[in-house]
């Protein structure tokens, strides 16, 4: 995987939907305490759903992507182990009915427009409200209220949601992660390696570190 990074950033594509993302975002939280100096996160979003996707960007359900409830269950048992082992307290279901898509999109315009912290304050508050609070990530009144506590201006995060340019911007990004060799996530990427999955944090440090 070819990716260019600056020695601070680790480049982590991922899905707010993706059960596996927010565990993989509490190991690098658990590396991260490790670490005397921080590293910061490189967000390139990433669409799970991009093959179910009607021509107006709702999603069809109806779309047959070959994963039956014995896949939800056996996730549901990764994600159970998973928590347990890294500790997270986390809501179990997994977010079959949840549109990620225009978190990602008000995450994409905060990470290009907004310094560093408040991108991460609305990510990490994303992630929390779904996996945590179990509420609709794709409802546009709780992404301007999310946008809001991070000290985002609400008619901001509206425009950037009704700005089809913008949309479309972020669907590019999907086509150029998988150009990057992303076909799953999350993927953590450092210097040209990558680990693929909710790896443990001394897996994250091997990455960085070459330890």
């Amino acid at each position: 995987m070819s990716q260019q990074h600056a020695a601070d950033r680790l480049t982590v594509y991922s899905d707010y939907v993706c059960p596996f993302c927010y565990l993989g975002r509490q190991s690098l939280d658990q590396y991260q305490d490790e670490r005397d100096d921080t590293l910061k996160i490189d967000w390139q979003p990433f669409d799970l759903r991009s093959q179910k996707r009607r021509p107006d960007g709702t999603i069809d359900f109806s779309v047959d992507d070959g994963k039956d409830d014995d896949y939800y269950e056996q996730a549901k048992q990764n994600v159970r182990r998973l928590a347990e082992e890294y500790d997270v307290e986390m809501d179990l279901d997994i977010a079959t009915d949840i549109d990620s898509l225009p978190a990602q999109v008000v995450s994409y315009h905060l990470k290009d427009t907004h310094d560093y912290e408040t991108w991460l304050a609305f990510d990490e508050a994303v992630f929390a409200a779904l996996w945590t609070d179990g509420r609709d990530i794709g409802d546009h009144d709780l992404l301007v209220e999310l946008a809001a506590d991070a000290g985002v201006d609400e008619s901001e995060v509206r425009s950037a949601l009704d700005d089809e340019a913008l949309r479309q911007e972020v669907h590019e990004q999907f086509t150029e992660a998988q150009r990057h060799g992303v076909t799953g996530v999350p993927t953590f990427a450092y210097d040209g390696y990558a680990a693929r999955g909710a790896v443990p944090p001394e897996q994250l440090r091997r990455l960085v570190e070459g330890e």
